[in-house]
């Protein structure tokens, strides 16, 4: 635990997006407290000091103010600042270079070196992770949240016409919209993103019925974890048992979520982490 004070966190989001969702599953079973600053998805003046224009965006002091872009190099430098005593926070996030990478559709974006990673010495790694088998899974699930199960969401989501305007009258519920915006978003929106789902999941090679999808990589994480352990990380969550869970739990309250409790086994493990999440904010 850090004295108070110690570190000072903002994050910049959308409550509905499943990569600020990871961080805040982060942040609060760690029982770090933080700010939240709702970006506006359309104008995003809330981030304009920002060369980043994506979210979520951690600003961090701890002595000194720093920027953190990217979700899974946020929880990775942020474990090993709580972890670490030897380094500061900005040479902690030094060891996560963002580089220059041209997707399969030509676009120019930033992927980051090590993002996987605690940057920890031998002992502490020792401490954290008593066999190698348990940092190289652990690793495999965060990677496999990021690029496999965050692309199920939104073709779920935004299934048919109707699941899209039930997401969009969530999404202007809980996000930073003016009225009129928000009404426009809602019904706008609603309609492009059926339209975008359907481009995803061309994109992402999934079947007609993306639910099979979505309920077999639900299933695999479960089989993954086993019937032996309360979570990935044993009696406690690792970072891919957060991961997962901050993924997964942008689509409750939707008939997607419901789908997925009923058609899978996920369930048991689901509410240990809501329990345990819980427990931890208290």
């Amino acid at each position: 635990q850090l004295p108070a004070g110690r570190l000072q966190l903002t994050l910049y989001q959308y409550k509905t997006c499943p990569f600020c969702s990871k961080v805040r599953a982060f942040l609060d079973y760690h029982g770090l407290p933080y700010e939240i600053v709702e970006v506006n998805p359309i104008m995003r003046k809330e981030i304009k000091f920002s060369s980043y224009r994506k979210v979520p965006i951690l600003l961090a002091n701890a002595g000194s103010p720093l920027q953190l872009n990217d979700s899974s190099v946020i929880i990775s430098a942020i474990k090993t600042y709580l972890i670490s005593k030897r380094n500061s926070l900005e040479e902690i996030v030094s060891f996560y270079p963002p580089m220059k990478t041209v997707t399969e559709q030509g676009k120019e974006v930033f992927e980051y070196g090590n993002k996987y990673w605690l940057m920890l010495d031998e002992k502490e790694t020792k401490r954290v992770y008593p066999v190698k088998e348990v940092r190289v899974e652990e690793m495999k699930w965060r990677k496999w949240a990021d690029d496999w199960l965050v692309h199920l969401i939104s073709p779920n989501v935004y299934r048919t016409p109707r699941e899209a305007l039930a997401s969009f009258d969530y999404i202007v519920r809980e996000g930073k919209f003016g009225t009129v915006e928000g009404f426009f978003a809602k019904y706008m929106g609603a309609v492009a993103m059926f339209f975008v789902s359907k481009r995803l999941k061309k994109r992402h090679h999934l079947r007609d019925n993306v639910r099979e999808d979505l309920y077999e990589a639900v299933n695999e994480w479960v089989k993954a974890v086993g019937k032996h352990r309360l979570f990935m990380g044993g009696n406690q969550p690792n970072l891919a048992d957060l991961a997962v869970y901050g993924v997964l739990r942008v689509m409750e309250g939707l008939e997607a979520f419901d789908d997925m409790m009923v058609h899978t086994k996920i369930q048991p493990w689901y509410q240990r982490m809501e329990e345990v999440i819980q427990k931890a904010e208290a």
